[in-house]
């Protein structure tokens, strides 16, 4: 049964996608991995996520030589500027046409900042991005591991559609970022979703609904949030199909309560 209080798809950017995506930063160009992306889009994944530095490259090479031209409705967002120096503009601008050439496409349809750079001013960061969409290089702008304020001063210079942040049961310490994207309307995207624990509580909470432990968490953070969007990494086409099946799954409030 679907939790009434979560639709199963919500908008990114300017595309209805399902509301869990698929993170990749282990995918390389293996022909199994080549594969695995193509079941994966055919199983209903929309949204998948990537960046410049993940596999040295591998990740997004293997996304545009699997999925390029990209489907319609599905959401390929990639990140860059990771590092001290990246976010000066000359360095983004060869991270954004680099991953435009490895994904083989006109336009990224979510770009991140993938870290704020301690070394560039954040509005010379931001003014490079704002560039780069001016010019349909980038058609949505994300952040990554940001705080609230640091959003409210990106917003002051470019749109911001999705920010992505550490977030799970264990680690709550966006817990003000995710109540803002959704006042807001900003898809809040969770990495590392499953990693850490809930306790015995997860465990029997997963037994009463017939779930695993890691359903019963992707369905917590769909509840916790309508703008919420988790992207876990799989490179296994059953273990994707068993996270997408949490989007079926119906949290009482008090089973969410006892997560949270």
């Amino acid at each position: 049964m679907l939790d009434a209080s979560a639709t199963p798809t919500l908008r990114l950017g300017d595309t209805e996608v399902l509301r869990i995506g698929l993170g990749t930063n282990r995918l390389t160009g293996t022909p199994g991995h080549v594969a695995f992306l193509k079941e994966a889009v055919r199983a209903g994944v929309g949204h998948i996520d990537t960046a410049h530095l993940y596999t040295r490259g591998q990740s997004e090479e293997t996304i545009g030589a699997g999925l390029a031209p990209f489907p319609s409705g599905c959401v390929v967002a990639t990140k860059g500027g990771y590092a001290a120096g990246e976010g000066r503009p000359e360095a983004l601008r060869a991270q954004i046409e680099e991953s435009l050439r490895r994904l083989r496409a006109d336009s990224i349809a979510l770009w991140y900042l993938h870290r704020v750079d301690p070394q560039t001013p954040f509005e010379e960061t931001l003014g490079a991005i704002k560039e780069h969409r001016d010019r349909g290089l980038i058609r949505h702008v994300g952040l990554s591991q940001v705080r609230r304020d640091r959003i409210e001063r990106a917003r002051e210079i470019v749109p911001i559609t999705a920010v992505q942040n550490h977030y799970n049961l264990s680690e709550r310490g966006s817990e003000d970022v995710v109540d803002y994207c959704a006042d807001q309307g900003i898809v809040f995207v969770p990495f590392f979703p499953l990693r850490g624990g809930g306790g015995p509580r997860l465990e029997e909470i997963a037994e009463g609904h017939g779930a695993t432990p890691a359903q019963i968490t992707l369905a917590w953070l769909l509840k916790r949030s309508p703008t919420t969007l988790p992207i876990p990494g799989t490179l296994s086409i059953e273990h994707l199909k068993e996270n997408l099946a949490a989007l079926r799954i119906e949290l009482s409030e008090s089973e969410f309560d006892a997560l949270r």
